[in-house]
């Protein structure tokens, strides 16, 4: 089981030093993984529910700093050598493909083949509507951005026809270290994510609400297992194995749920931290190195 930190770069993990310290101390206790989340803005009084939260705001609320995971994660691959960089997970259709190419070879160059590209279909209708772009079309531009960033990623030159996003002949470099490109994880919780993941990705990224896993350790499983369940069935429409998937779940720092999450397929589970003052941090993921990585 692969073990990752997940949320750096927002709220009270969004200061460089901070940043710097949660980077070098996992990496220093074995972590397998950072990853940053994404948001361009968060439209005041939003009506549109975050599903991930029980009160249907953003974590942490409106006014919670979110850097832009990119650069955060740049930062990151500068002061570690082993750890992989992740976005967890970014908002593709609001990016032009060419960019999120540019920036993720980038970022595998700079980290020697580190990055690790999650991306999502979005959640928040106003946050669409302030960028000029269709909430309702968001589906259909992740769908083709996915596949235009491996024509972009694998060929010189790229060429790629779309509703959504179209270009001829682009010269785009550099392209990622790892062979095939950066590895893609689709993040959500419906059918149509798990969809997507057999189509086009290189694995799983089940999001479910953000709850004590201590007081739900059953419903979050299950959950979860339910999702992997529609990640099977959407690769046996496509004849692709889903064996070789890198199931992706968030969880609470408790052994007993990472166990049953890697019972049921799950090959990494990240988690947050316990505190955010220096000494607290250092704690916190020495104590999961202990009590956790150590146990696989």
């Amino acid at each position: 089981m692969k073990i990752g930190i997940i949320s750096v770069g927002l709220g009270a993990f969004s200061a460089p030093d901070t940043i710097a310290h949660v980077a070098r101390t996992a990496e220093q206790c074995g972590f397998e993984s950072l990853w940053a989340p994404d948001h361009s803005a968060i439209p005041d009084g939003h009506q549109t529910k975050c599903p991930y939260t029980p009160d249907g705001e953003i974590p942490g609320g409106p006014h919670t700093p979110i850097v832009e995971p990119i650069s955060a994660l740049s930062f990151m691959a500068g002061l570690t050598s082993k750890i992989k960089l992740g976005t967890g997970v970014m908002i593709l259709p609001q990016r032009h493909p060419l960019y999120v190419a540019k920036e993720l070879a980038t970022l595998d160059l700079i980290s020697t083949g580190r990055a690790l590209l999650g991306i999502g279909s979005g959640w928040c209708a106003e946050e669409f509507a302030a960028l000029g772009l269709s909430f309702h079309q968001r589906g259909k531009r992740t769908d083709e951005a996915m596949q235009a960033l491996r024509v972009l990623w694998r060929d010189d030159p790229s060429t790629f026809e779309g509703t959504h996003f179209s270009f001829q002949r682009i010269r785009s470099f550099p392209k990622p270290v790892q062979k095939g490109g950066v590895p893609v994880l689709v993040g959500g919780h419906s059918r149509a994510a798990a969809r997507r993941a057999a189509r086009y990705g290189d694995g799983f990224f089940p999001l479910t609400p953000i709850l004590d896993a201590d007081v739900r350790k059953i419903d979050f499983v299950n959950e979860i297992r339910g999702l992997v369940a529609l990640l099977k069935e959407e690769c046996d429409k496509v004849g692709r194995k889903s064996d070789g998937f890198d199931i992706t779940s968030s969880s609470a720092p408790s052994l007993d749920v990472i166990k049953r999450l890697e019972d049921i397929g799950v090959t990494r589970v990240c988690t947050g931290l316990a505190a955010s003052d220096r000494d607290g941090i250092t704690r916190s993921l020495e104590a999961m190195a202990n009590d956790i990585i150590a146990r696989f």
